[in-house]
């Protein structure tokens, strides 16, 4: 165990019998720690905030003259310190010594202390924290692992994808991120400029879907004055704005050809002149692309340019759709769900278990981006603590549970039918509240327990 010592491990002694101190701080330094001393427990505090060097472990004794151990302790606590201490107490105040573990010390020790197992008791608590911050090491290289910028995803599919973008984001290579709609292709051009050399430049973005070619043209390499009707004065491009930076072009499926040859030459020699201008502006911008459409396809069909295609994909990225990675899916919820909570003031515990499975057998044609949508709806018409299949729409839910919640077209659904499903279905709503539930329903809460019991709710 004495292996996990290091020359740098550093022991903090607080104790205000100067004599007691040195002999604990001869024996400690003899067992190859480096020490500093405290004289009393309200010098503490000032001690760690004051040092860049923080100690390993801190050795405190319970009884001193201004400030004692236990009081030290709730110091640390409160000021969110984590650093294992172990306490020195005298034999007849064991008590004291258990008060103190209960406020987050390591472990005690009796005066008159005996050496060897404080050496024994030390190297437990220095192993212990090792042993914690290699955990917290680990935990967070899982959610590293499990996510990237703000994309969420442990399914196998995601997991390739992390390790493609964590390779390519701090290079300048061109990504071509291809997908379906909603799958979060903006996303990930976010992330890949986060987690870039050029994170603290422009990161400037254009769809190219939603302009006509020679609006796409003007916005991309900027205008002359009088270049055309209403160029009243010059205007720099998205390329220019980005320069240093990255730029994204989302749907460059949508760009004519001429425009594509355009891109080319800006890939190709960095640089482009404005319209209706001469002079030649050169850029130092990394380009990220994306689009939803069949490059390869379009290719063939001489509606994208081939050399471009090779120009934009020198790494590709392909966003899997949602119900390829169906298991991803009750991580997404919970996090739109959080969301949309705070959004809208309301305390949503969780889904009910049959949600999560209605969420994860849907095919989700317009991926996460319907999943945000249904779960922010969701969230609007929950009236209880947890997201029941009432409040999904109609097309998610199954046969069943579709008859139940048009249940007044079901033939043979009798008044008592209905004021069962009633009261079941508003008792979900409010998680099973009682009081709010009789008062929904407009009656006597003894009323409505007689009614749970008669219909077995």
């Amino acid at each position: 165990m004495m292996g996990t010592i290091t020359e740098k491990t550093l022991i903090l002694l607080v104790d205000d019998d100067d004599a007691h101190r040195m002999m604990l701080r001869a024996n400690l330094e003899d067992s190859g720690y480096a020490i500093a001393e405290l004289s009393d427990g309200d010098e503490v505090l000032p001690y760690l905030v004051g040092n860049d060097n923080s100690p390993d472990l801190i050795v405190l004794d319970m009884k001193m003259a201004r400030q004692d151990g236990l009081t030290t302790l709730s110091v640390l606590l409160q000021a969110g310190w984590d650093i294992p201490v172990i306490v020195l107490t005298a034999f007849s105040s064991v008590e004291s010594a258990v008060a103190a573990m209960k406020k987050g010390a390591f472990d005690y020790i009796t005066k008159p202390v005996d050496i060897e197992e404080l050496k024994i008791l030390v190297d437990r608590a220095l192993s212990f924290r090792l042993l914690a911050k290699e955990n917290e090491s680990l935990k967070n290289r899982l959610d590293e692992q499990f996510s990237f910028g703000s994309i969420i995803g442990k399914s196998i599919a995601m997991q390739k994808m992390f390790t493609t973008l964590s390779m390519v984001a701090p290079t300048d290579a061109t990504v071509l991120i291809t997908g379906e709609s909603g799958t979060g292709k903006e996303l990930v051009a976010n992330a890949l400029h986060q987690n870039s050399l050029r994170k603290d430049k422009p990161f400037i973005k254009l769809n190219c879907a939603a302009l006509n070619e020679n609006l796409l043209e003007s916005e991309l390499f900027g205008h002359e004055q009088g270049a055309f009707t209403g160029a009243a004065t010059r205007r720099e491009g998205r390329f220019e704005l980005a320069d240093g930076g990255t730029l994204f072009l989302d749907e460059i499926g949508d760009m004519s050809l001429q425009t594509q040859a355009k891109i080319l030459r800006v890939l190709q020699e960095k640089e482009f002149e404005r319209l209706g201008g001469t002079e030649t502006v050169a850029v130092d911008v990394r380009l990220l692309a994306a689009t939803h459409k069949d490059l390869s396809k379009m290719i063939g069909e001489n509606t994208f340019r081939q050399d471009l295609y090779f120009r934009l994909s020198v790494v590709p990225v392909k966003l899997p759709a949602l119900r390829e990675r169906n298991t991803d899916i009750p991580d997404l919820a919970s996090h739109f769900l959080k969301k949309f909570s705070e959004k809208n003031r309301k305390d949503i515990k969780g889904f009910h278990p049959e949600v999560l499975n209605l969420l994860m057998q849907y095919s989700w044609p317009g991926n996460i981006r319907e999943l945000e949508n249904t779960i922010e709806r969701a969230v609007i018409l929950c009236m209880g603590e947890q997201i029941s299949a009432h409040d999904l729409p109609t097309h998610l839910l199954s046969e069943e549970v579709q008859e139940i919640k048009h249940s007044k077209q079901t033939e043979g659904f009798t008044l008592r039918d209905m004021e069962r499903e009633v009261i079941r279905s508003t008792l979900e709503k409010t998680g099973n509240n009682k009081s709010r539930t009789a008062k929904l329903l407009g009656v006597a809460r003894q009323t409505l327990l007689n009614k749970i019991k008669e219909y077995g709710l």
